[in-house]
């Protein structure tokens, strides 16, 4: 369970991420999402300095909707821009602080018996496994952002389980178990794929599905 405190530090990361993606009247419609704001996070924490060509490949992304995904980023006060790139600002260090406590691992998975598509990304929820209901939910937001569908399992018991069940899944493919296996899940914690036409895309739709899981569990 969560804390009161930690609980309205998420409350507050959510709403934030929440509200730079969203689109201020009379604005037209955007072409990113949350799931675009936590890539943009991610990739200015781990490497510091991002210029825009780089958020636009890394984002696939064109340059207007990165103009615009920056500016919502600074009317927040997450970020600090200048001629060579942008980076996090305090604020913005504290939300990709945050997001690495609650996603905490990430990995690619190859085409598998486990996952609906060719290109496939996994992201460990730390903690989430309450918020989790038949699955369906992380399906359909994946599929919101493009992509194939989403396959969500909880670790349980030392085993991989599909939502509702008690029983664990047979995985036949080792590499894949290896590769879910590296992502060091423990006691309650879900493993979201995204499965997708590209490895990006995939990457985003299991980002957003996370965004959908943490929700269920504050909604």
């Amino acid at each position: 369970m969560c804390s009161a405190s930690s609980s309205s530090d998420d409350d507050h990361g959510l709403s934030m991420l929440v509200k730079v993606a969203s689109r201020y009247a009379p604005s037209r419609m955007l072409s990113f999402n949350v799931a675009h704001v936590i890539m943009a996070l991610q990739l200015m924490g781990r490497y510091g300095r991002v210029s825009r060509s780089r958020m636009k490949r890394e984002l696939m992304l064109g340059e207007g909707s990165v103009k615009t995904l920056l500016k919502h980023m600074r009317m927040h006060g997450m970020v600090e821009t200048t001629r060579s790139g942008s980076a996090l600002s305090s604020k913005g260090k504290e939300l990709y602080e945050y997001l690495s406590r609650v996603m905490v691992a990430e990995a690619e998975v190859p085409e598998c018996s486990l996952a609906v598509g060719r290109f496939n990304y996994a992201v460990r929820v730390k903690g989430m496994a309450g918020a989790v209901r038949s699955g369906v939910e992380q399906r359909d937001a994946a599929i919101r952002v493009g992509a194939l569908g989403a396959t969500t399992l909880v670790y349980t018991n030392s085993r991989f389980v599909m939502p509702g069940s008690r029983y664990g899944i047979h995985i036949r493919e080792k590499d894949v178990i290896d590769i879910l296996k590296g992502l060091m899940p423990e006691e309650g914690d879900v493993i979201i794929i995204g499965s997708a036409s590209s490895t990006k895309v995939a990457e985003m739709a299991a980002k957003y599905a996370t965004v959908t899981t943490i929700l269920n569990i504050h909604g």
